[in-house]
């Protein structure tokens, strides 16, 4: 009977009291194929007396079902719970496991070794503490090994554990550790690691898994299971700056107002000078607030309530920092991104971008280069594929307060969501804010939009037509642009064809291109509606991010998006340029409609049928909803 089992049996408060006062590490795997990732979890849970009577059995059958190791319990099996994955001997998903032992709590996760789950293996390192760095001692160091460790690097893992694993198989040699373990230390250099411990193991045979193991008496490190109980990752966490992210506003009576988050660095007290940014006003910490009561501090990681000595305007999103050492605000920034959808990322596409409490609309460029996680060759590229990570620009709708992913990975981080399918597509960090944000600020200027309008005789309005190639979206805004000219309006229209001779002669029509094209028609148009016009835009505009973008920079009375629908083989009978031919015939690519998509407007302000509706009916359409909407008079 080991003390746990004998504290529960006589006293199970304290059993759990103490239970609540272990620390917490999380820690990874990862490493090639067959390196033993899910056999060392699994030996580790076996170890830790984690596995339950039932699951014991289970092992047992699955082993003799599924196992590959004759007679033996196959742990692997423990971890690899997708049929397909005990199919080829392969991990594909992250899978994670919880276990405690009696000095502490353990969360690990399991990543794929393959490169076409590099987005996986993020995803389970990104709140990961350790790394343990699984090497094959008859193989030494191969390509996965530098790609684990460069992103173990980049998501910001400072602990590594060199797992030099079935060592049983060389029997045991102290110099093919040794030259392993050498050979690592001089690639991790260029890393940034805070410790690198080299262990030689046999997670199969329990060799320094949980105890010195007999084979290797020339050994005299840590086990691994002592190391991973006793390996400090608290004392940099405490040392940092106080951050708290508001993530709700507890109002539960008129006499109780405070501000509720998880501490992301850093220590709080009462008394404590404060700051709340982005606004940046002061106040001081009156009371923390716990579920048990005030509290006389809180630490990093602890989940409190704040209330403040000062009435001040706070708000979920804004961020409590020490008031003598606050973070930056900004809404540009250089950063690190990892895309994780297999639809490409197209610069100037907007997305949304979810950092703390805060979700707001964000645009990428186009990548200053993308890492090849092999060798960390900078590479050229116009987007992101799945998997691919680069180095870009990323801007915000309005500033955001933020640390330097390096310096506080909670508060640097930030996730990529599709403003269409809302699925998460993307995750970066913040590497620091650029120049730019500080030195470009919008000009206050006299003369206004509305006095603008009012000279002019009518409000402003972008009217965004879209259809495929070959609608007549160009006839019906030349005869609207007509029609508003004898009635006195001022107005501009921009065609796809003419800007596409000037503004836009460098851009082709890949999706990246055409993503580029509408993005600056959108900027142009929305000075020109600045400027009190009625803007026509003709474009095949094919996207819907895209179309929701030149809407976003208008008010919303000041855009009205106009369908013109016509089937594509009643387009193809007219071709009057003969592109959809061409398209056809393969002589013209990336064309809409053929083999470049067209997303249908889901809730247009007008719905135009060509195959109904003359191109002066649906001209005179368009006029009489500019009247509806109270852009001209009468």
């Amino acid at each position: 009977m080991n003390a746990s089992t004998s504290l529960i049996e006589q006293d199970i408060d304290q059993y759990l009291k103490l239970h609540e006062q272990k620390t917490l590490l999380r820690f990874i795997t990862c490493g090639s194929v067959d390196d033993g990732k899910s056999t060392l979890i699994g030996r580790l849970l076996y170890e830790a007396k984690a596995l339950l009577e039932d699951q014991m059995a289970t092992l047992e059958a699955d082993s003799k079902k599924s196992g590959t190791q004759g007679d033996q319990l196959d742990f692997a099996l423990l971890v690899d719970g997708l049929s397909a994955e005990r199919e080829q001997g392969i991990t594909i998903d992250v899978a994670y496991r919880f276990f405690t032992t009696e000095k502490r709590k353990f969360i690990v996760a399991d990543t794929p070794g393959h490169e076409q789950y590099t987005r996986n293996m993020v995803t389970g390192a990104s709140t990961a503490d350790v790394a343990i760095i699984l090497v094959d001692a008859r193989r030494g160091l191969l390509t996965q090994t530098f790609r684990h460790s460069y992103l173990v690097s980049l998501i910001g893992i400072k602990h590594v554990v060199l797992a030099v694993n079935k060592l049983d198989m060389v029997n045991y040699e102290q110099e093919i550790f040794e030259r392993i373990d050498q050979a690592y230390r001089a690639f991790a250099e260029k890393l940034g690691f805070s410790c690198i411990q080299s262990i030689p193991l046999s997670a199969l045979k329990g060799d320094n898994m949980t105890e010195p193991s007999a084979h290797t008496s020339w050994y005299t490190g840590p086990s691994l299971m002592h190391y991973l109980e006793n390996v400090d990752i608290e004392s940099a966490s405490g040392d940092a700056p106080f951050r708290m992210p508001v993530q709700w506003v507890n109002r539960p009576n008129l006499d109780f107002r405070g501000f509720s988050g998880r501490i992301l660095g850093g220590t709080l007290r009462p008394g404590d000078n404060v700051r709340v940014l982005p606004s940046g006003t002061n106040s001081k910490v009156a009371r923390i607030v716990s579920l048990n009561g005030d509290l006389e501090s809180a630490q990093h990681h602890q989940s409190i309530t704040v209330t403040l000595a000062d009435e001040i305007d706070v708000s979920r999103g804004d961020v409590l920092v020490a008031a003598s050492d606050p973070c930056e605000v900004s809404d540009q920034f250089q950063a690190t991104l990892v895309w994780m959808d297999a639809n490409e990322m197209l610069p100037g596409r907007p997305y949304l971008v979810k950092m703390g409490a805060s979700t707001v609309a964000g645009t990428f460029s186009t990548p200053k280069y993308l890492v090849d996680v092999n060798t960390l060759q900078h590479l050229p590229g116009k987007t992101l594929q799945l998997n691919d990570i680069a180095v870009c620009n990323l801007s915000l709708d309005r500033p955001l307060p933020f640390d330097a992913y390096s310096q506080n990975r909670d508060m640097g981080s930030f996730i990529v969501i599709d403003r269409i399918t809302n699925l998460t597509v993307g995750a970066g960090m913040l590497q620091f804010a650029l120049r730019r944000a500080q030195n470009v600020h919008w000009q206050a200027v006299e003369v206004h939009k509305s006095a603008r309008g009012q000279l002019n005789g009518h409000k402003p309005v972008l009217l965004w037509l879209t259809g495929l190639s070959g609608t007549g979206k160009s006839t019906i805004a030349n005869l609207v642009e007509q029609q508003l000219h004898a009635l006195g309006v001022h107005t501009y229209l921009l065609d796809g064809d003419n800007v596409r001779h000037g503004l836009n002669k460098d851009l082709g029509f890949t999706a990246a291109d055409r993503v580029e094209n509408i993005r600056r028609i959108a900027e142009v148009s929305r000075l020109m509606v600045d400027a009190g016009l009625v803007v026509i835009s003709a474009f095949i505009s094919p996207f819907r991010a895209e179309r929701e973008l030149a809407r976003s920079l208008v008010e919303e009375q000041e855009f009205i998006e106009i369908f013109v629908d016509t089937p594509l083989e009643v387009v193809e009978q007219r071709d009057p340029k003969g592109l959809y031919k061409k398209a056809r015939q393969g002589a013209l690519k990336n064309f809409t409609g053929i083999d470049s998509p067209y997303e249908v407007p889901l809730t247009p302000d007008v719905y135009i049928d060509t195959t109904r509706q003359s191109a002066i009916d649906a001209a005179r359409q368009i006029v009489a909803c500019m009247r509806e909407r109270g852009v001209l008079a009468g």
